[in-house]
Formats: structure tokens, C-alpha cells, sequence
């Protein structure tokens, strides 16, 4: 069988070049001998890959000197409890919630302190974003919280919130490197990698380092998840994700070659815009989100009917377009065209779209 098309939400679709690229070094690594998976994370060789990925990921989103970038295990649901033990200095933070894993965020930063919901578009199934321009934001809260791109709903901040000079801290997993972006604008911007930029099991934490220059505002932090401590060590307090960080400055690698985040925005929007352009003019397909609102990364929509629903993604499924389902608490369908999606991907899905339609009128 060859390649599908993967509209996976994570873990997603990954370049073909990177993947052959790997596949020839799995044995032997630029003449070690062994493979990446192999290698001592304190061995020569490997200091090089992870010291070269953080500074092909400084380069390409030009992180300022005074932000430090740290490579950890796990998902970017570790981090929900990472941001308050590390940051929750007043015990009191702001989330807006746009989406599941805000909400999930917020449920868990209850845990160290009080979370102020500043912000939601609950009322509405998370299709839009919420007006975040005059928020009523504590002045004693440590953060401002927020899921960038909701990867379940669709929608993207296109405009960050006015945090009224409070430290922005924003979950970027799936939009993670698709367009450029400020880091100056935020105090953290962090993501688990899984669905724009390697295999999962690694977290990549960007933060100014005057946050954490006097360690992390629970003592009872564990050491793993303090971030003072892993940015001392240059990511290598224990043993890191070593192989998943060595596929990550790949792709790193691979983006700089397509034109850097500016290339990647270029790429993604005309990859969106075809998908976006045939909802609008479909009688049988409809998106599910605010127009204005919409992700460049995550495409939920709905024919309106689930029995339909189900035969189309198990119709795209034979044809070879896999993980079109949507999530359950959406229902319908979604295509995830991460930075990896070829456009003849999301064109040959577009086609397929039409013919359903045809044939279901």
C-alpha cells in the first residue's frame, strides 16, 4: 500500500523527506554506528543534534537572547500543571476558554490557585473567538491563559488578547510554526510537538528567563517540571526524548528550506483557502466556524446529517483519505492540514468532497 493522505489531528502527518531521511540513518547516524535511538544523550553526536535544533527553532522564529527554549518529555497536558507550578507566583491567573484544552488547562491550574475565566465561547460550541480586547483581568493575576489554536473547534486568535500588561502564556500545539510569530509578545509560548513539528512524547517550553530566574513559585515543584532547573541544564537535567527531538530539527530543517514561517504561512493559506472556498459554495458541506474566526490548521465541518457524516468518512477512508472523523463533541468531520499536508492533499480531499456531494444530492 502507499502513503494516504493523513488528516490526522495529532499524532499527524509528518514531510516524506524528513521521514526518509531518517529511515537512511536509522543504523548508522553520520558514521557512529548506531542509531539516534541508540546514542548516549551525553555522547558528542547527540549534544550536536539537540544544540543545533534549538538553534535552527531560534532562527526560524527569531526567539530574542533573553528567552530560553527547553526541550521535555511529555504533552503539552504536562505543561497545564507546569505553567502554575512555574509561574502562579499571586495564586491567581486568567484563562480564556476556547476550547477543550483551555478548559482542561484551566481545570487543572484549580489545583494551585485561583483561575479566574476572563474569557469563553462556550455558549456557542467554541466556533468563535471570543472579544478579548477590554477583558476585566485581575491585577494581581500572574498570566493570561490561552489555547492559540483550538485544535477540536477550528478557531485561531488572529489578534492576541490585550493582557493589560499581564504575562501572556499561550498553548501553540497546533499552529506551532505554520506563520510567523512574535515571541516577544508572550511571557511562554510552548507546545507539544505532535501535530506541526516531530513525533509525540516531546514538549518544547519558549521562556523569558527573568520568569523563571528565581525558580518556580511552588517549591514542592517537581524537579522534572521546573523549568529553571531544565534551562540550566540545557535540556539535559535526565535523559530527553532524544530521537523525537532529532526528528523536530528535521523538521526544523526542512521548514528553513520551504521558505521559513513566512514560506509555511504562504503554503498554509493557499492549502486552507482551497478547502475553506469549496465549503462556502457547497449545498451539502458547511464549516462549522465564524469565517473571520477560522484555522489555518484545523478544518471541522458537517453535512448536517450523521448517517451522512459517517458515509463520508468511511467512503474517504477506502479512498484512501485517513482520520477525517471529527471529534466528538463536534461531530461531523475535520481535516487537519498541518505544515506537512500537501497541497494536492487537500486537493484531491476537495475532489473527493465534490464527487460525494454528487452522488448524495
Amino acid at each position: 500500500m502507499g502513503r494516504v493522505y493523513n488528516f490526522s489531528a495529532g499524532p499527524a502527518v509528518l514531510p516524506e523527506e524528513v521521514l526518509k531521511e531518517a529511515a537512511e540513518e536509522m543504523l548508522d547516524y553520520k558514521g557512529t554506528g548506531m542509531s539516534v535511538m541508540e546514542m548516549s544523550h551525553r555522547s558528542k553526536a547527540y549534544d550536536e543534534i539537540i544544540k543545533e535544533a534549538e538553534k535552527d527553532l531560534r532562527d526560524l522564529m527569531n526567539i530574542p537572547d533573553n528567552y530560553k527554549v527547553i526541550f521535555l518529555q511529555g504533552g503539552a497536558s504536562l505543561v497545564f500543571a507546569e505553567v502554575p507550578m512555574n509561574l502562579m507566583k499571586n495564586g491567581k491567573a486568567a484563562y480564556i476558554i476556547t476550547g477543550q484544552w483551555a478548559k482542561k488547562a484551566a481545570a487543572e491550574a484549580e489545583k494551585y490557585g485561583e483561575v479566574v475565566r476572563v474569557a469563553s465561547s462556550a455558549d456557542k460550541t467554541f466556533s468563535y473567538i471570543p472579544d478579548c480586547s477590554d477583558l476585566d483581568i485581575p491585577e494581581d493575576a500572574d498570566y493570561v491563559y490561552i489555547c492559540e489554536n483550538n485544535t477540536i473547534y477550528g478557531t485561531k486568535f488572529k489578534t492576541l488578547p490585550n493582557t493589560k500588561g499581564h504575562e501572556l502564556v499561550a498553548d501553540v500545539s497546533s499552529c506551532f510554526l505554520s506563520e510567523p510569530v512574535d515571541v516577544t509578545k508572550y511571557g511562554v509560548i510552548y507546545g507539544g510537538v505532535q501535530k506541526n513539528v516531530g513525533p509525540s512524547g516531546v514538549q518544547i517550553v519558549i521562556v523569558r528567563e527573568d520568569l523563571i530566574a528565581d525558580g518556580p513559585a511552588f517549591k514542592a515543584c517537581p524537579t522534572m517540571c521546573d523549568w529553571k532547573v531544565q534551562a540550566d541544564n540545557d535540556s539535559l537535567y535526565n535523559t530527553p526524548p532524544c530521537y523525537g527531538i532529532y526528528i523536530c530539527g528535521k523538521v526544523f530543517k526542512w521548514i528553513k528550506k520551504m521558505g521559513g514561517l513566512e514560506g509555511m504561512k504562504a503554503h498554509n493559506e493557499k492549502k486552507a483557502k482551497i478547502l475553506y472556498d469549496f465549503l462556502d459554495s457547497s449545498k451539502l458541506f458547511k464549516g462549522t466556524v465564524v469565517p473571520a474566526d477560522r484555522s489555518l490548521m484545523n478544518v471541522p465541518f458537517v453535512t448536517g446529517n450523521e448517517e451522512l457524516d459517517k458515509k463520508f468518512v468511511a467512503e474517504a477512508k477506502a479512498a484512501g483519505f485517513e482520520n477525517l472523523k471529527g471529534h466528538r463533541t463536534v461531530g461531523g468531520m475535520r481535516a487537519s492540514i498541518y505544515n506537512a499536508m500537501p497541497i494536492e492533499g487537500v486537493e484531491k480531499l476537495v475532489e473527493f468532497m465534490k464527487k460525494f456531494e454528487a452522488e448524495n444530492a
